[in-house]
């Protein structure tokens, strides 16, 4: 027998949910969320995870909602519950994936009289969310008002009646229901976070058998692309000689491959990808800082396109975003159907609509241009790329190192789930295998929560190896990440551990003094064996490029646990060796 909150407002929530299809439900714990609690884990239909640690939770809901492209909701408690959401609620919106929080509060009259674990929480979030609503609280049924004849005595003293009192609630209801579709429709369509917050009062945990309401389903409303005069937009395209295409972060299989292909032929069209993008060609150039790193003002003006139309999100590079803010493009387009962000401050176009949708329509009214622009580039692509060989070969053991060896060793079909900083700086520095689905939380670009989305991600993809690469700081950072009953024994985490910040030994300032190592850096000598022995992750490490290499042999291998591997590198050298490293392809 199904068991349903008795609050009406719950149980409003939980049906909409369930006839929104919105089936992973991650709950932290508490007393004010009971409703929500009981009515999702006594439904089958719902997929539900507790999660103490409220950040971790939101960053783990996160990284399911980034695969399956559509809501998942984490529910809270009242009080300083949500607050930790928001980290994770600011990467949603920033990179548009679509999360629903669900905050339970206290009744209106409770807030900020000096009751416990109560805060003022209606649009807590403020611009971080695409949609924000206090719902209405349910009136509280009255004792001796089930039967008219009996309720009526009461109510006529106060010149008041039983139907007053259903007719309130009704309209309550009615308007609760209209907010909730319109929340669940914002986070689908917009695909970005949305907060719901739900006033409870007590008693939050009784139960009935049957739902006492049947709650109205709005269905979506999409809105059709705007028709372009793609005559006119062509002529623009077909005269430009140096045509620049900028993709950032994009979910695997985005963009069909067959204008991949329309585009790798046109010499007159350079593809930039980054590793986020998840798109893969030979007349493509990954790795876009190798390209750039170390170039001469002559050939930036040589690169300066006059066309660059960009797609995806956010851009990582911080050499193609200073070479296209200093050295614009006359005309930038962008294609997506989220946002599009003028990072490089000469946006004068958004087509806001499916790449695919854009490139069906376009194309039919382009024409390849003849020009040298690509094969200049992609040939000195190929001289970079053996120069990088060559540097690889004579470096000693360091970070970069580390990460040839490691991202040579990846699996076919494995998922890259990479943290912030130099992790993910890192890994744009080599060509990766393209069958490798790579991510990354680039929306706000924190240390936070890298583990916690990993996690999250690997969820879904069970039957796939799932790799963190990830930095110290960012991992003991989020280390309560761990603190996880739902973690895949084919998930893997590479620790590297450079005992503190090294991506602030890349940066100008004063290195080498105490200020520099305490207030920068962050030095320390912590190291992530304890915390696998407490939460039964097989550990190993490796503090060399031959214990690297062997303990990498069996690391991807099946195992009855998940498995972490930590790889000691010296803080010392890393940035030297990647400073020359600009210097050494040219």
């Amino acid at each position: 027998m199904m068991q349903y909150p008795k609050i009406p407002l719950a149980q409003t929530i939980i049906t909409l949910c369930k006839a929104k299809n919105i089936q992973h439900i991650v709950i932290s714990p508490g007393s004010r969320n009971a409703p929500l609690t009981i009515g999702f884990t006594n439904d089958s239909f719902f997929k539900c995870y507790s999660i103490v640690d409220e950040r971790c939770a939101a960053f783990f809901a996160l990284g399911i909602a980034q695969q399956i492209n559509y809501p998942v909701v984490v529910v809270c408690t009242s009080g300083s519950a949500l607050l930790n959401y928001y980290p994770a609620v600011s990467e949603a919106f920033y990179s548009n994936v679509p999360l629903v929080v669900l905050s339970a509060d206290r009744p209106k009259y409770l807030i900020d009289i000096g009751d416990g674990q109560t805060i003022n929480q209606d649009s807590i979030y403020g611009h971080h969310s695409f949609f924000s609503i206090n719902l209405k609280q349910d009136l509280k049924e009255k004792e001796g008002f089930h039967k008219k004849e009996e309720a009526l005595p009461i109510f006529k003293s106060i010149e008041n009646t039983l139907e007053k009192y259903l007719g309130l609630q009704k309209t309550i209801q009615v308007e609760n229901e209209e907010q909730i579709n319109k929340a669940f429709n914002t986070s689908i369509i917009q695909s970005g976070p949305v907060h719901v917050n739900c006033p409870f009062d007590e008693p939050l945990y009784e139960i009935e058998d049957k739902l006492s309401v049947s709650p109205k389903l709005i269905p979506i409303v999409k809105t059709e692309p705007i028709v372009e005069n793609y005559a006119e937009l062509s002529s623009i395209w077909n005269t430009s000689k140096r045509k620049m295409i900028l993709v950032g972060v994009l979910s695997p299989n985005s963009i069909e491959k067959k204008y991949l292909d329309y585009l790798a032929k046109d010499e007159s069209i350079l593809v930039l990808t980054e590793t986020t993008s998840n798109i893969h060609h030979d007349n493509f150039i990954p790795s876009i800082d190798k390209l750039i790193g170390a170039i001469t003002d002559k050939e930036f003006k040589a690169l300066q396109p006059d066309l660059l139309l960009t797609m995806g999100g956010m851009v990582i590079s911080k050499k193609i975003k200073k070479f296209l803010r200093k050295y614009k493009p006359k005309k930038h387009w962008h294609v997506g159907v989220n946002r599009a962000n003028d990072t490089f401050f000469s946006l004068n176009k958004f087509f806001k609509m499916p790449e695919n949708l854009f490139f069906n329509s376009f194309f039919k009214h382009t024409k390849p241009t003849t020009s040298n622009y690509r094969n200049y580039w992609l040939n000195a692509m190929r001289v970079r790329r053996e120069k990088h060989s060559l540097y690889m070969n004579f470096i000693d053991f360091c970070d970069f190192k580390v990460f040839d060896i490691i991202l040579k060793s990846v699996p076919e079909y494995a998922q890259l789930q990479v943290g912030n900083s130099s992790a993910i700086r890192y890994t744009q520095l080599f060509d990766l295998n393209e069958t490798v689905n790579v991510f990354c939380n680039r929306g706000t670009s924190g240390i936070d929560g890298s583990t916690s989305t990993a996690i999250g991600a690997s969820i879904i993809n069970k039957n796939l190896t799932t790799i963190c690469i990830t930095g110290d700081l960012s991992f003991f950072y989020d280390s309560n990440a761990l603190w996880n009953n739902y973690i895949p024994n084919n998930f893997r985490i590479i620790l590297i551990n450079n005992q503190g910040g090294g991506i602030f030994r890349i940066l100008p300032g004063h290195k080498n003094t105490d200020n520099f190592d305490v207030f920068f850096e962050t030095k320390h000598k912590l190291t992530a064996k304890q915390l696998c022995e407490m939460y039964e992750i097989k550990y190993d490490k490796a503090v060399s490029e031959k214990e690297l290499v062997i303990g990498l042999e069996t690391f991807y291998e099946e195992s009855d646990r998940p498995k972490l591997l930590e790889v000691f590198t010296p803080s010392r050298i890393n940035d030297a060796i990647l400073l020359n490293y600009f210097n050494f392809i040219l």
